[in-house]
């Protein structure tokens, strides 16, 4: 495993982590879930990350039972808070009722007395920028959070943060949560990626398997796995646009690129979100504990400039 700085902090951790998001709490046998995080930890992963809105609670719940046999100075733990848990005017957002009330309810669930990473998962256009920010110190100071950072904030949303928190003289935030795949870069081009290397936010990215359709078990639209994502009509709604023969033609071409390569799809597809240095680490989901084995092996996989160039072609045409 390798470890990078998150942000312009000194904390390190896993490039490969582990999620819970459409896993931990669903449809995923529990002691499965249990042995991948055991696994996961035994592999070098550090980063295991959540959110209290993933199957309404469960998610964190389950994560923290698989956590707490291992040594809590050992790994990182990360939670987000946002959307709607409840049907009150205040079971949602980023007012510091919500943010308060929820890590505190996290904290429980997860079975720990702090956390090592708060993000906010979307910008609340709601709530005032210096209030959210001010409740997350305050959260640091009393030893409950260690550090705070945001997930999907647009370019403008994380400069205005930062350059508010230097004013108020605020912990700075260290981290930024965006999708991020072969075939979804936007990052690159809105702006996120260059503010966040600027502002010091290590990027966490999500979705670095394209919500499953870079696993590489998909050939046909017609033909896919029972006990797969695409086998209901949710799942297929979250793998979006790309679930299509177009794309999993794409999807055929950088198999067989990975091959040449001596690699899996998802050693490829994670290698590729690695490369860039602005990237700390790419966030991996499991139901089955040889997911995990494979996908921690991408963070020893460096990919040629060739490589890259020949992937960029996959996706071009």
């Amino acid at each position: 495993m390798k470890y990078r700085s998150l942000g312009n902090s000194g904390i390190k951790v896993s490039t490969i982590s582990l999620g819970s998001w459409l896993t931990f709490g669903h449809k995923m046998d529990e002691r499965v879930a249990l042995e991948c995080v055991q696994l996961a930890f035994e592999l070098g992963i550090n980063l295991f990350d959540t959110a209290n809105v993933y199957a309404m609670g469960r998610g964190e719940e389950v994560l923290g039972k698989a956590l707490k046999p291992l040594p809590r100075h050992e790994f990182v733990l990360a939670t987000k808070a946002y959307f709607p848990v409840g049907p009150g005017p205040n079971d949602r957002g980023l007012s510091r009722k919500h943010i308060c009330e929820q890590v505190h309810m996290s904290l429980r669930r997860l079975g720990t007395d702090y956390l090592d990473l708060f993000q906010c998962h979307r910008y609340d256009e709601e709530t005032p920028l210096d209030e959210t920010l001010q409740a997350i110190d305050d959260l640091i100071a009393q030893g409950k959070v260690l550090y705070g950072g945001v997930s999907l904030w647009s370019a403008e949303n994380i400069h205005d943060a930062v350059k508010l928190g230097r004013e108020l003289g605020l912990r700075r935030l260290i981290s930024n949560q965006p999708q991020y795949h072969i075939f979804q870069r936007e990052i690159e081009t809105n702006g996120v990626l260059d503010t966040c290397a600027r502002e010091g936010l290590g990027l966490i990215v999500y979705s670095p398997l394209a919500r499953g359709l870079l696993s590489g078990k998909y050939t046909s639209i017609d033909d896919v796995p029972p006990d797969s994502r695409a086998a209901d009509q949710i799942g297929r709604t979250f793998m979006g646009p790309w679930f299509s023969e177009q794309g999993l033609e794409a999807v055929r071409r950088l198999k067989g690129l990975a091959e040449e390569a001596g690699l899996t799809l998802p050693q490829l597809a994670l290698a590729w979100c690695l490369r860039r240095p602005e990237v700390t680490s790419a966030i991996v989901g499991a139901t089955k504990i040889e997911h995990v084995e494979g996908n921690a092996a991408a963070a020893g996989v460096e990919l040629s400039e060739d490589l890259v160039a020949a992937i960029d072609r996959v996706t071009e045409a």
